[in-house]
This record gives C-alpha cells, structure tokens and sequence, in this order.
C-alpha cells in the first residue's frame, strides 16, 4: 500500500484543472507551468513524509525524478530508510512513455503496464504542471518558510471519491518552483513531497527510460497488460 501511495504523491500532481476561477492562483501556476515546459529532461532530489498525527506515525524516505515531459518519460527512484553513506534502491517507476516498470528490490520483482497517457491517469512526468485536470484551487497568500516567500495554493479534487479531500502546494515566489505538496487524505494521513534540488535540462542517454532485465539477475518479470 505504501509503495502505491508514494507514486501516487509524485503523480497525482499532474493531473489538474483550472476549475475554480481563482485569478491570482491562475495567474501564479500558469507561470510555473510556462517555464516548467521550457525544459527538455529534469531532475530532481525528493523526500516523501507519512505522517499520522493521531496514531503518532511519521516515516521519510529519500528519492529522485528524472523526467522527460515533453515524451512523457520518466524514473521514479525511492531509496531505503537508514543513514547509510550509500543509497540503496527500495524501487523504482520506470516509463518510456508507452510502457511503465515497478521495479521492488527486496521482492527482486518487476511489475509491467502500459503508461497512462490519457490526462486522466498519474504520470510523473508531468509532475509540476500540476493543475490540468480535475481539481478546483484557491490561492490562500504567501506564507514565510525558514526565511523564504512561497506562494500557497490548495487544490480541492472535483471528485469526491478519490481518497485525498486537499492538495496544498508551497511555490517559491522567486525562483517559480515547487517548493513541497502536501496531501491530507480521509484517513488522516498526510503525505508530503518536498523538494530538495531541482536541475533542468541535465543531459541523459535516452535509455535512462526503460528497464533493463539484464542489469538485475534473477528478477522476476510480471506482465500485467
């Protein structure tokens, strides 16, 4: 379950729509999105909090983005919890914009699809053009974090089945970035992905995209398209 709901956090975020007439909120992510699309391939450090403040729950794990908008490609990678000088890989999401690969370390385990492309779906690609389809937003004001402006908008799903009822996003007024999204379901759990480092346009062979059975003895192949 963990592991669909840290995808879900690094996806869900694509697929959004100007609902509610908000214009400064318009108006601030319109911005985000014209620059975020001026990029060929991204990059970016991550950590991803559970947290529950009833049940006195809370988890981080470190990652990365690697994404290609633009061909809808993109590597998801989550790391081990532990403090270890090496990073070790806990899983990976894979996609080359038809194909998508789950790769789960500890099960030496990997899950195919075909990459939803409809607009409907999650798709880390689109990661910071987050508002396209589906949801309503409002802009709340800036807010002040560790000595920085950000922009504050909350996102509210026009459907009310899905299991988040809120997304707030922090975007930092002067450089025009996502800062962090927090995710408040109607379980009571908060999921946040914050932003440690954002590069653009980084140079990557284009089989970054596609998972390489070779490189992972022993792994076991589950086709499920």
């Amino acid at each position: 379950m963990k592991k669909v709901i840290i995808f879900s956090i690094l996806t869900f975020i694509s697929s959004y729509t100007f609902a509610q007439k908000d214009v400064a909120a318009k108006a601030i992510l319109n911005k985000l999105s014209e620059k975020y699309k001026l990029y060929d391939v991204v990059k970016t450090d991550f950590d991803f909090t559970l947290e529950n403040p009833q049940a006195g729950v809370k988890e981080t794990q470190s990652g990365t983005l690697l994404a290609r908008p633009k061909a809808n490609k993109f590597v998801v990678t989550i790391f081990s919890p532990g403090q270890s000088s090496k990073q070790e890989i806990a899983q990976q999401i894979i996609s080359d914009g038809k194909t998508q690969w789950t790769y789960l370390k500890k099960d030496n385990e990997v899950q195919v699809n075909n990459t939803d492309n409809s607009g409907s779906g999650l798709n880390p690609a689109q990661v910071f053009t987050i508002y396209e389809h589906g949801f309503k937003y409002i802009y709340n004001g800036d807010v002040k974090i560790k000595g920085r402006t950000y922009q504050e908008i909350d996102l509210t799903p026009e459907d009310i089945n899905k299991p988040y009822f809120k997304v707030r996003l922090e975007i930092d007024k002067a450089k025009k970035q996502i800062y962090s999204a927090l995710v408040f379901d109607k379980n009571g759990n908060r999921y946040t992905y914050a932003l440690r480092s954002f590069v653009p346009n980084i140079q990557i062979p284009d089989n970054t995209f596609n998972f390489d059975v070779k490189m992972h003895k022993g792994v076991e192949v589950v086709d499920l398209r």
